[in-house]
């Protein structure tokens, strides 16, 4: 998978699932623009591991739920690297609590990020991908997505609701050599994994033919597989990196 002379976006990137995706593109000859909406010495580690690659790098800041800030941080990536060939929508943020207890703030957050947030990156960033008549958009979902998860009714909504915009977005844009794909990774080890307590932990594994726990780069490499020109055929597509998790 050769990706040399093009040029991508992942948000999220500062860490985990995020970091791994960048340094995939980047392996992979990718100029990468990295996103993060607090952490900017993770982003800045990120990016270190990025430009050991040879590729350019740009970390901006921004928060993908708000219109104005994905606005500048995309006018940001183009004026940088002249065009952006690759998304990665990956930033997301989890508030989990019992559907009866959950409140409207941490339901509508969770929406506003994970949901909202894909949204308004892959309708800007698929302008700049009509004019060019090239492009790659990779929206990450979730298992969780997929089949639900007790305590992540909002989580879940926003795992799903990728899920159908991803499809449709495949059938608008295809037509324009534009692939649209979403990834729904399972039990992967993050920082958002960790704070799972070991019983939990334990129940989650028992449910894994693999006997595992995915690591970021297992995510990663689908990533660049779904951003390469081997994969110009596939779109509207789910990918499940889960060991066996959804069977």
């Amino acid at each position: 998978m050769n990706l040399t002379g093009r040029s991508a976006l992942v948000t999220g990137a500062g860490r985990g699932i995020g970091r791994a995706i960048a340094v995939a593109l980047a392996k992979a000859g990718a100029d990468v623009a990295i996103n993060y909406a607090g952490n900017e010495a993770a982003a800045k580690e990120t990016e270190t591991l990025c430009a050991e690659c040879g590729v350019k790098t740009l970390v901006i800041k921004a928060d993908v739920s708000n219109a104005e800030d994905c606005r500048a941080m995309i006018d940001q990536v183009k004026d940088t690297f002249g065009k952006i060939d690759i998304l990665v929508n990956n930033a997301g943020i989890t508030k989990d609590k019992l559907m009866i207890g959950m409140s409207e703030a941490d339901f509508m957050d969770v929406i506003n990020t994970n949901l909202k947030g894909s949204f308004l990156c892959m309708q800007m960033v698929s302008k700049l991908m009509i004019k060019q008549r090239y492009g790659r958009i990779i929206n990450l979902s979730s298992v969780v997505g997929l089949h639900g998860n007790a305590g992540q009714v909002n989580y879940a909504a926003s795992k799903a609701g990728v899920i159908g915009m991803t499809k449709s977005a495949a059938k608008e844009l295809a037509s324009r050599n534009i692939t649209v794909n979403a990834v729904a990774p399972g039990m992967i080890d993050t920082d958002m994994t960790a704070v799972i307590s070991d019983k939990a932990k334990e129940a989650m594994l028992s449910s894994i033919p693999a006997g595992r726990a995915g690591k970021p780069e297992d995510v990663a490499n689908v990533v660049a597989f779904l951003a390469s020109e081997e994969a110009a055929y596939m779109t509207g597509q789910v990918v499940s990196v889960d060991g066996g998790m959804g069977v």
